[in-house]
């Protein structure tokens, strides 16, 4: 049963950060990024700001300004900022299959900088991830798009926050990493926005749009707690996967986005070689996956 509440909690998780993606686009197309960055960052700096209170633990710790937690919000500004100059230049689509190759990212990076060691299979498995990243990529043919490469940028960059997180002081709560996650957004969504063509504050209408997508994104961090907290982590992570299926519905009824043949096969190759991956990583101890409550953008 505790397994099956957390399948629900995890769905339902990525349904939440599918629906922050779209609303984000949806808000940077008549605001402009960096503004509608910055005001997303300030709602959800408010949001764990109280949350963080709520749990009797100080907004603002020393062990925030450790080089290494520094380090962690450099890869959350890249992450992010990369990812939203995906989903707003090119297809909320690709770079939501892109996305999905972040874990794959996450291994390679614990092998290289951890110490940590994988088997031939699992090397296998990231080589065909990869693969399926390429595909939909398509680079030097007709169907690429340049601005698909934030897409990438993202990906990385969520990777490194994540093995960053691995490694933050454990004196630092997950509600405490979460608030300077969204605190840093605030700076560089304001740097971000000398270059927008739009100077404006957000319409109400606009408002509304960013302040959903706090609300999603956050509700959606919660519920991905509570699933990894809950059930087994080998039977509920793979339901991360779930946000493509989201993602892509949000893109074609919000967007008009029609996935074609390759950007299908390549999401199937990323999916399938993530899935392995977790699965044969927990069968042999693997600890290569971050802080489960970190995991997603």
């Amino acid at each position: 049963m505790e397994n099956l509440r957390g399948i629900g909690l995890m769905v339902l998780a990525m349904a939440g950060f599918a629906l922050e993606d779209a609303l984000i686009k949806l808000a940077a197309g008549g605001l402009g990024l960096g503004l509608a960055v910055a005001v997303f960052g300030l709602g959800g700096t408010a949001v764990f700001a109280a949350l963080t209170l709520a749990a009797g633990q100080p907004v603002l710790s020393p062990h925030m300004l450790t080089r290494l937690t520094g380090l962690r919000a450099l890869f959350e500004i890249t992450g992010r900022v990369g990812y939203f100059l995906a989903i707003t230049q090119a297809s909320l689509s690709s770079a939501s299959v892109i996305l999905q190759a972040t874990p794959l990212v996450v291994t390679l990076g614990a092998v290289l900088f951890m110490d940590e060691t994988v088997g031939w299979r699992r090397w296998g498995a990231m080589a065909v991830g990869f693969a399926g990243v390429l595909i939909v990529l398509r680079p030097g043919l007709e169907g690429f798009t340049a601005a698909s490469l934030f897409a990438v940028i993202g990906m990385v960059g969520f990777a490194g926050r994540d093995l960053a997180t691995r490694a933050a002081p454990v004196a630092l709560s997950n509600l405490q990493l979460a608030f300077l996650g969204f605190a840093v957004l605030i700076p560089t969504g304001l740097g971000l926005s000398l270059f927008d063509e739009a100077h404006r504050w957000p319409d109400p209408g606009q408002a509304g749009v960013l302040g959903g997508a706090v609300l999603a994104g956050c509700g959606a961090y919660y519920a991905l707690t509570a699933a990894m907290r809950l059930g087994e982590v080998s039977v509920v992570a793979p339901f991360r996967y779930t946000r493509l299926v989201f993602a892509l519905a949000l893109a074609a009824a919000l967007f008009g986005e029609t996935p074609d043949g390759p950007m299908l096969l390549g999401a199937a190759l990323i999916v399938a070689s993530g899935i392995y991956i977790l699965i044969r990583g927990r069968r042999s101890g693997s600890s290569s996956a971050p802080r489960a409550e970190n995991a997603n953008g």
